[in-house]
């Protein structure tokens, strides 16, 4: 009796398209996959590799497995990207992109034109930028970072480096924003460059343009630009510890509210800007598709860890006998928190910046931009148009968040 392995022949029509498969039966391949969504031209998948899920989807050009063994799981891999090895789960990566050995890619991550990582680095729920770098030996979940023009002028995450994004009390409210999208997606800000050995407890704001020491752990906002930031360690110190004091509030609401409304901004970029692009390559309409459907999740997962954290307030607040601000705000949240949810959650017509809006994208189409490549589209702009994009997006987000506020200080 003959035996095949599982997904042989997928393997096998795999193999008549043109995909190069050098040792086939070591392909492992889910019944679910669809061999159509996956491109004969230059693709080569290396052995020891799986493919799973219904959504997997591979474009032209794409390497996968180069350094060792790669898992794919319901990813949508753009022309050219090379995933060298290691762990790639419900995420997006357009033309370029890369991960080298040992990666460990979750559910909601973007990776823009250019953009990726070295050996052993984590993400998840992570947006990068087009030419965004990091090195190796990095965990960098539940960030946003943009910054930088092209492949010698990017924004940079040193080795070794963390984004602390779990707090003692067992919270995820730490999204941190390194960079904007208002002005990140025109890809002319300068970079950004985190040293290595170092880390950043979230959730953070950085501005454009700031170096920040190796070593160091960055634990307040920078939002001005143009810094050299050299951290201050702690003192050693031993201090009464009360857990659900959460004396640092304001600033942790304030910075998730910013987040949210700088992804549902980068949201209508994608869905105003960025769709055009990408339809125009095969099996284009996927990884638009995937990048908005992972732009929800991160809304949904901002949203999934503020609630936690309002009911545990809530929780606490019944035992604890406070006064003065903070106990008014932990009162208001833990309220008004289902309000601001459904607010951010709502479908609303989009007429924040609509007028700046709308002249941007008649500049865009007026000058052919869409016949051309979408980083070299965006970059010939002038600059009095790249200002309306951002202005428009600028008012995007100062209309969601300035909204949030207002029913929490209601």
């Amino acid at each position: 009796m003959e035996l095949k392995p599982r997904g042989y022949d997928k393997v096998v029509a795999l193999l008549k398209k043109g995909v190069k498969i050098p040792n086939p039966l070591t392909l492992d391949i889910g019944d679910e996959v669809e061999v159509s969504r996956i491109s004969p031209a230059g693709v080569t998948i290396y052995p020891g590799c799986r493919l799973y899920g219904p959504q997997t989807v591979i474009c032209e050009g794409a390497q996968i497995g180069l350094e060792g063994p790669v898992t794919i799981e319901n990813c949508q891999v753009g022309p050219k990207v090379h995933l060298k090895g290691g762990y790639f789960k419900e995420s997006v990566f357009l033309n370029g992109a890369h991960m080298g050995l040992g990666a460990h890619v979750r559910e909601g991550c973007i990776l823009e034109e250019q953009s990726g990582g070295a050996h052993c680095v984590g993400l998840k729920q992570t947006i990068l930028f087009p030419f965004v770098t990091l090195g190796s030996l990095i965990n960098f979940c539940d960030c946003l970072m943009a910054g930088g023009t092209h492949r010698k002028n990017h924004s940079e995450v040193g080795s070794s480096y963390i984004h602390f994004n779990f707090t003692p009390e067992g919270d995820k409210t730490t999204p941190s924003l390194i960079g904007d999208v208002p002005r990140g997606v025109m890809i002319n800000q300068p970079p950004i460059f985190l040293g290595g050995q170092g880390g950043m407890v979230g959730p953070l704001r950085m501005g454009y343009g700031n170096v920040v020491a190796a070593g160091g752990i960055l634990r307040r906002d920078f939002t001005q630009g143009g810094k050299l930031i050299i951290p201050r360690p702690h003192r050693g110190a031993v201090l009464d510890y009360s857990p659900g004091g959460y004396g640092g509030l304001g600033r942790i609401l304030k910075n998730n509210f910013l987040y949210i409304a700088n992804i549902l901004a980068l949201d209508q970029w994608y869905l105003h800007v960025r769709k055009p692009f990408l339809l125009r390559t095969e099996h284009g309409s996927f990884l638009w598709e995937g990048a908005r459907r992972n732009l929800a999740l991160g809304v949904a997962e901002r949203i999934k860890r503020l609630r936690i954290m309002a009911e545990k307030i809530g929780a606490d607040q019944k035992d604890r006998k406070e006064e003065g601000s903070l106990s008014s705000l932990k009162e208001n949240f833990s309220k008004k928190a289902e309000e601001i949810f459904e607010y951010f959650t709502l479908d609303r017509t989009w007429t924040a910046g609509k007028e700046f809006r709308d002249r941007f994208l008649e500049a865009l189409h007026r000058k052919g931009a869409l016949k051309d490549d979408y980083i070299n589209a965006i970059q010939a702009l002038p600059r009095h148009i790249t200002q309306e994009g951002t202005r428009w997006l600028e008012e995007t987000v100062n209309s969601l968040y300035q909204g949030a506020l207002a029913i929490l200080e209601s």
